[in-house]
Parts: C-alpha cells; sequence; structure tokens
C-alpha cells in the first residue's frame, strides 16, 4: 500500500489520534469510504494514498447517498467525540471543544461558534461591533430557535471540497473534525465552498434519508462555524461572510 504521511513537530497533544479516531468512527458507520489509518502516533500519521480521480454524476450520487448513510449511524449526543476520545478535537490547525450536550443549539452556539469569535476580532478579522451580531444569532441558536427533534447525527464535520477525494473507486474522505452534530452542517459546507456535483450529492442524499422542509434557508445558520473557523485566520472578507450568515440567521429565527 502505498502512504501518505503527515508529520507536524509542533503538534498539539491528540491532534493526529483525533484524526485517527474520527476516520475510524466514520469508517464504521460503513457509510461514506474513508482514508485508511495505517498508524498514528504524536506528532505523525501515516494513511492511504488516495488514486486520483474524476468527479462524475454517478460518484456523486453513490457519494451522497453513502453520506446519508454514515450520518444515519449517529452519536450518543451533539458534541460527542468518537467514543473513546476524551479532550479537544481539531478543525484544521484550530482546536475546538467536544463535550456532549443533549441539545443542539446549545451545542453548537457554545461549542462551534463563540470559540472562533474573540480569535477573529484579535486578528482584525471581525469588528467588536460585529462580532455582537453574530453573538446575538449565538443567542438565538441556543434558546432553541432550530432545534427541531432529529437526533444527533454522525458528522465529518469539517467537510469542504479539499476534505472530500475523488478517486477512481469514487469519493473518500480525509481530514474529519468528527463529532456528533446536526446532518445539515455537513451539508452546508459542502455547499459553502463549492463541492463539484453538489447538486448530484444533495439529490441522492434526499433520496436515501429526506431532509426536513426549508434546509435549503437554513444553510447560513450552519455556516456559522466553517465562517467563524475562517474569521478566525483567513481574513476579513470570512468576518465580513460571518457577519451576513448571522443577519440572516437572525430573520430566520423571527
Amino acid at each position: 500500500m502505498e502512504l501518505f504521511v503527515k508529520e507536524r513537530s509542533d503538534a498539539p497533544d491528540g491532534f493526529f489520534e483525533a484524526e485517527a479516531a474520527g476516520l475510524r468512527w466514520l469508517a464504521d458507520a460503513a457509510g461514506i469510504r474513508t482514508a485508511h489509518v495505517v498508524e498514528v502516533s504524536p506528532g505523525r500519521i501515516a494513511l492511504e494514498r488516495i488514486a486520483t480521480g474524476r468527479p462524475d454524476a454517478a460518484a456523486a450520487r453513490a457519494f451522497g447517498a453513502a453520506l446519508a448513510d454514515t450520518h444515519a449511524a449517529g452519536a450518543a449526543a451533539f458534541g460527542a467525540p468518537p467514543p473513546g476520545w476524551r479532550g479537544d478535537i481539531f478543525i484544521g490547525r484550530r482546536s475546538q471543544p467536544a463535550l456532549p450536550s443533549a441539545r443542539w443549539g446549545v451545542f453548537y452556539a457554545a461549542q462551534r461558534v463563540q470559540p472562533f469569535l474573540a480569535p477573529a476580532v484579535d486578528a482584525g478579522n471581525l469588528e467588536a461591533r460585529d462580532a455582537a451580531i453574530v453573538e446575538r444569532a449565538c443567542a438565538r441558536i441556543a434558546e432553541g430557535a432550530f432545534d427541531d427533534g432529529e437526533p444527533p447525527a454522525r458528522l465529518h464535520g469539517d467537510l469542504w471540497s479539499g476534505n472530500v477525494l475523488w478517486s477512481p473507486q469514487g469519493v473518500v474522505v480525509i481530514d474529519p473534525a468528527a463529532h456528533g452534530g446536526h446532518r445539515e452542517t455537513d451539508l452546508a459546507m459542502l455547499a459553502l465552498f463549492g463541492c463539484p456535483r453538489l447538486e448530484d450529492v444533495l439529490i441522492a442524499y434526499d433520496d436515501r434519508r429526506p431532509l426536513r422542509a426549508g434546509w435549503r434557508e437554513r444553510l447560513p445558520v450552519h455556516q456559522l462555524h466553517p465562517l467563524a473557523v475562517h474569521a478566525a485566520g483567513h481574513g476579513p472578507a470570512y468576518g465580513a461572510a460571518l457577519v451576513d450568515a448571522a443577519r440572516r440567521t437572525l430573520a430566520l429565527a423571527g
């Protein structure tokens, strides 16, 4: 097996180990295919190397159906990390909490949006007055404005197009921030960063496990997390997009 090896001499404790735990947990769902973990140790992970293929409609539809199956495999709670994992998980190079919660809105606001606001302000990518708008949106989310009774889904958690690899055998996903969350969050991240053949993916997903009415209108709610992460380190354009998503969230919350 040809390997792809990642190493970081400055990796925080558990950095690659959390990635490995997430990949294995997602693979256990027998839905989406994940890169196989060959070896993991502090500061290093070795994965199977994925051959490059071309996006096509058949692969996209298979991915959409498989993603629905992975989500349906569920999680112990909102915010719950892979079984047996303790401590933070990571999205990109940033840590984020993974603390089980009975309510999605409480979890999402406190663990997926708010932790990145102060770093975004400190970086100069988000004005303090705009951070207050995002905080208002978080308050409405935490109050339950978007809680809908859906059970915790088994999320990839960082499902942007760069983590969706198109191989000759179909889609393989890498670099998860796996946890229990709302299934619309994975779909919102695919939409935010331009997944190839997105409509084929979404149609197949909805055919396998129908989405609740109005899910497209709720995309800004679920995009607050990735936008907050990017506002913390990738420039003021993401800060502006975050505030726009917060305003749209407040409009939806009524």
